[in-house]
């Protein structure tokens, strides 16, 4: 068994991005970080964003606003920020109060500046496979944790389990590209799907990602298979599990990804990546 140890790979790419932004000439990427109510666990991951900004040399600003806030008012927010010229990336921390519709923000965000990659252009040209848009973040993680630790993916059989819009579709989008690193068969399961034992232990790489904690039992995988586990999980007794049962099926496995350290940390190292790209589209945008 051979450990994918996202924490390490992440932070050889944040060196990678402070070398970068520290050779820029003129003012630095700005990230603006909007968070709706007080949410705890979405202040913790505010507070991660904001730290990982401050290592690699991003600016960012944190814009709180109140639960309470109106839709149309959130919507002013969002587009006052897609015209400061002095913005390159928008992140709008999810999950948002419930009188709020999440697609809607999602979409108001400009599509050069949407560094979670949800816009419905950048999620349409992830589909097409064209070039330009954003990649969301945790499958773009999962992509170069993959590429990092040399996993054949062509023409290998990957299944993911989970249909989020967040890593589901758009990982199975990805992966399923005609590209150098892709060209995947790619079943897309979840709750409903019917022999999902069967599925999960025909794919060559699983990926985890329904948020149900221990979830990919042993006899749940291929031996030999490389496994990815997105889910992040708190128990009773307050531990950080996946949603694969990591003690059980990771001797089986040739790679694994453990939580925490797996994927979480690639995510957060390709929002910083994003948005020095987002930084080099507004330098070539027209004033």
């Amino acid at each position: 068994m051979r450990l994918i140890d996202g924490k390490k790979i992440a932070a050889d790419i944040r060196v990678s991005l402070r070398h970068e932004i520290s050779q820029l000439v003129g003012r630095k990427p700005h990230l603006a970080l909007v968070i709706v109510g007080d949410h705890p666990a979405s202040l913790s991951y505010i507070r991660g964003k904001k730290n990982a900004c401050l290592e690699i040399g991003l600016l960012s600003s944190v814009i709180e606003l109140p639960t309470e806030i109106a839709e149309k008012s959130l919507l002013e927010k969002i587009d006052e920020l897609n015209k400061n010229p002095l913005i390159d990336g928008i992140l709008v921390q999810m999950p948002l109060p419930k009188h709020i519709r999440e697609y809607k923000v999602t979409a108001a965000i400009a599509p050069e500046k949407d560094v979670d990659g949800f816009h419905p252009l950048n999620i349409g040209k992830l589909l097409l496979g064209e070039e330009g848009g954003f990649i969301p973040c945790t499958p773009k993680g999962i992509f170069v944790l993959l590429q990092t630790m040399q996993i054949p993916v062509q023409g290998k059989h990957v299944v993911i389990v989970g249909r989020s819009n967040i890593v589901g579709k758009p990982l199975a989008a990805l992966l399923v590209q005609k590209k150098t690193g892709c060209n995947a068969t790619v079943t897309l399961a979840h709750s409903q799907s019917a022999h999902l034992e069967k599925l999960t232990r025909s794919a060559d790489i699983l990926v985890a990602a329904m948020g149900s904690p221990l979830f990919i039992r042993q006899e749940m995988i291929k031996p030999g298979s490389a496994i990815i586990d997105v889910g992040i999980n708190r128990t009773k007794e307050g531990k950080l599990v996946g949603d694969v049962d990591f003690e059980h099926v990771a001797p089986l496995a040739e790679w694994i990804t453990p939580v925490p350290g797996g994927v979480g940390p690639m995510t957060i190292a390709m929002l910083m990546q994003n948005t020095l790209e987002g930084y080099k589209k507004t330098l070539k945008r027209p004033s």
